[in-house]
């Protein structure tokens, strides 16, 4: 049973919004109630009658409509108590703004007496001191309660007030209601008790609530009951709830390592089938080049022997070529006499076998399997029974493992050579995973299933595959993952708007860069403003830009800030003040702007080309990426640069992500299956070179490794990606990513991964 507590007091009804209609937000203008005990103004729910039928705006609850119409329905006098209460506390008649005495009048005309200093709580009149004087002391009123008026406007004696008021009868004005007539259940006053319910048998009003109270405090008390049954069903629905979103966290978890397990399982066989390959050609090469060796000497040899003869025999005299016969011939007869090989040495030619279960489209290495949640007292229960049903081996980190005693199904047999082994995470921070008590195929590690707190109960299980988010999966990582750890993983850190009041257009943020520690800077083109934003979403105020200039990328310097705006290049200081401007070229319509890992450079691209200024404006250096030969060729739209040295660009003129050092040298170039048809979109580059690319069309961030080659998919739409615009990284562990609509996502890398332990250079939006 719900504890009741301390009864609630009439101050706090009186100066609540008890007493306001929830319809007209007024004070209660007649107050009808409705079966379901909300109260309302009479006039208010005639407006809401439609129908026959009424509908309460509160609960919700269809009533019928009485035949006579709302004024059918109970009046509730409690209220118009309190009403009368509050009335008659705020005063009656005022005289030169005081209450006026209600006696005076009476005796001796307006001008008799002085303003009301006292009221009567019977008879609820305001009374000045000489009439409340006379009021004690006749016989009719000498037991009626006179108090100050001050006092009792203060609410003093409100609960006195109330004990000593009496209900007026709605139809006899000036009576008390008094009686209750026991057939009809309705409130009566003298005059009402004479006719029509002489004859009916009635009740004293208290003789009657005295009867009435214990049938209600018992329906109370069941209401309580059924309350506390509610309180403890919606506290056990939120727990159940909360159990939910925390195991499909875990699951996700165990999912993404389940993946990374089997990646790193296949990464290990495709480095040691391709060690083996190298091996077995290293070895078949040596063997080849000794007996290439042998048979080039033999081959020399032979062809000098042959053409000493012909010339001997072509060139000589009868007596020289008598003399030397018998040498020419048993030189001869001594090559053709050598061991020869007729053909190659038998050579053993690799062939790939690929397991069956890779090809099989039916078999799903990741599984979903879902159990129906009990009671938590059944659970209780079902655990100290003896003899109930045997729960499933589970593994320590709460993952389902498959019994071992049940038939592997042929998805399961399939995945048996694809064993991965023991997983150790590396530790950062402190933070420790759980080791595995032993290696699990990836289909035991995929096909798991989530259980909460090991319990024994009988389950219904319901089979179901995962389905991807994001509109198609990137293809598999590349090859060169040795010493990149695992991919990335992002953790949700916050999201923030950038639209600030005194913008007079929804924000375009068209570039990113990190600012300070902790601190980005964000070009607002629409706005024409630089915004300072920290990275728990909180203004720090705006970089003052020139009258006019709409800034589209942006990269911060040593004590400046770089930005293009139209086809100007422009270097200010914190405080707007512009230190030089340099006119770009008019072919492109927006140039990216990137600085230098030194910080006293800033690189720009355009038309194809980058053009790298130093502090002083003057131009550094200017490189086509690939060499002259690509000119005309090349339109970088997004720009940034590595800790290395390295420009890596977004290319939609080749439609590719190219990477090139400080000369112009391609290093490495991606435009693969992974841009899945779009145009390469913003760049961000980590310290260790890693890049990050957005491809806004399929709402993805994927990550490629320093020379470009593809690693897998680091955000997608399950991660609230629409349409991604610019990306950039604040202290190496944060990566913002804005969006269409202005909102900015700041996402924390996962210690461990790659993106936890880098920094990222500035990006263009």
């Amino acid at each position: 049973m719900v504890s009741q507590g301390s009864s609630p007091s009439l101050l706090e009804a009186l100066s609540s919004d008890f007493l306001a209609c929830k319809i007209c937000l007024e004070q209660l203008q007649v107050p009808k109630t409705l079966p379901c005990l909300h109260t309302y103004c009479q006039d208010c729910l005639a407006q809401l009658a439609e129908g026959g039928r009424l509908r309460c705006p509160e609960c919700r609850e269809s009533v019928p409509l009485p035949p006579t119409g709302v004024a059918a329905f109970k009046t509730n006098f409690f209220v118009n108590g309190l009403l009368d209460l509050v009335k008659a506390r705020a005063g009656g008649d005022l005289r030169a703004g005081k209450p006026a005495c209600a006696l005076c009048p009476l005796m001796g005309g307006a001008s008799a007496g002085g303003p009301a200093t006292a009221r009567c709580l019977d008879c609820a009149d305001d009374l000045c001191q000489a009439c409340a004087d006379g009021h004690r002391c006749t016989r009719q009123t000498h037991s009626h309660r006179v108090v100050d008026l001050v006092g009792y406007r203060a609410g003093w004696y409100d609960e006195e007030a109330r004990e000593r008021q009496a209900a007026q009868c709605p139809q006899h004005p000036g009576e008390a209601l008094r009686f209750l007539c026991q057939p009809c259940s309705q409130l009566l006053c003298r005059e009402c008790r004479l006719d029509p319910h002489l004859d009916h048998p009635c009740l004293p009003l208290a003789e009657a609530v005295r009867a009435r109270r214990p049938g209600l405090e018992e329906l109370l008390a069941g209401v309580d009951n059924n309350l506390a049954e509610l309180e403890a069903t919606r506290l056990a629905e939120k727990e159940a709830l909360t159990r939910l979103r925390e195991q499909a966290s875990k699951v996700v978890t165990q999912v993404e390592e389940a993946a990374e397990r089997v990646l790193r399982a296949l990464l290990a066989q495709k480095q040691e089938v391709l060690g083996q390959l190298r091996a077995h050609v290293e070895a078949a090469e040596e063997a080849a080049r000794e007996r290439l060796g042998e048979l080039e000497g033999r081959e020399q040899v032979a062809r000098e022997a042959a053409a000493f003869a012909r010339r001997v025999l072509s060139l000589g005299r009868e007596a020289e070529i008598l003399s030397l016969e018998g040498a020419i011939a048993q030189r001869l007869r001594q090559l053709q006499g050598c061991p020869w090989v007729p053909g190659p040495a038998p050579c053993q030619l690799p062939q790939l076998e690929l397991h069956p279960g890779l090809l099989d489209k039916n078999c799903h290495l990741l599984r979903l399997s879902f159990e129906k949640q009990q009671p938590q007292d059944s659970e209780k229960d079902g655990a100290r029974s003896e003899g109930g049903d045997a729960t499933q081996p589970q593994s320590r980190d709460g993952v389902q493992t498959p019994d071992k005693d049940r038939a592997q199904t042929p998805q399961e047999d399939e995945a048996q050579p694809l064993k991965a082994e023991r997983a150790e995470t590396p530790e950062d921070d402190g933070a420790k995973t759980p080791k595995e008590g032993r290696a699990q195929t990836p289909q035991e590690d995929g096909g798991t299933q989530a259980r909460g707190g090991g319990r024994s109960n009988k389950k219904r299980k319901f089979k179901g595959r995962l389905k991807s988010i994001s509109r198609e999966p990137s293809p598999a990582p590349g090859p060169n993952l040795e010493g990149s750890g695992l991919l990335p993983r992002p953790i949700f850190f916050c999201t923030f708007p950038t639209r600030m009041p005194g913008d007079k257009r929804a924000p375009r943020i068209t570039g990113l860069c990190p600012f300070g520690s902790r601190e980005i800077l964000v070009a607002d083109e629409q706005n024409r403003a630089l915004k300072r934003f920290s990275l728990n979403g909180d203004y720090r105020g705006a970089v003052p830009v020139p009258e006019g200039c709409s800034p589209c990328s942006v990269a911060a310097l040593q004590d400046a800030v770089a930005f293009s705006a139209a086809a100007r290049l422009y270097l200010i200081n914190h405080n707007g003040e512009v230190q030089w401007r340099r006119a770009l070229s008019l072919c492109q319509a927006s140039h990216a702007v990137a600085a230098m890992p030194s910080g006293d450079r800033v690189a720009v691209s355009v038309s194809g080309h980058v053009e790298v200024y130093n502090m002083e404006g003057s131009l550094a250096t200017r490189f086509i990426p690939g060499g002259k030969a690509n000119r005309g060729l090349r339109a970088l739209v997004f720009l940034t640069t590595s800790p290395q040295g390295h420009f890596v660009g977004s290319d939609w003129q080749q439609n590719s992500l190219v990477v090139c050092d400080g000369l112009g040298q391609v290093v490495g170039e991606y435009r693969g299956p992974g841009l899945h048809g779009c145009q390469p979109g913003s760049v961000s580059v980590d310290k260790k070179g890693y890049i990050f690319l957005t491809l806004r069309e399929v709402n993805k961030v994927v990550i490629l490794d320093p020379k470009g080659s593809l690693l897998g998919d680091f955000l997608t739409a399950y991660h609230g990606l629409e349409k991604p615009r610019v990306t950039t990284m604040v202290d190496g562990r944060y990566l913002v990513v804005s969006l269409s609509n202005g909102t900015i996502h700041v996402f924390r890398g996962r210690p461990g991964d790659v993106a936890a332990k880098g920094i990222f250079s500035e990006s263009r939006g």
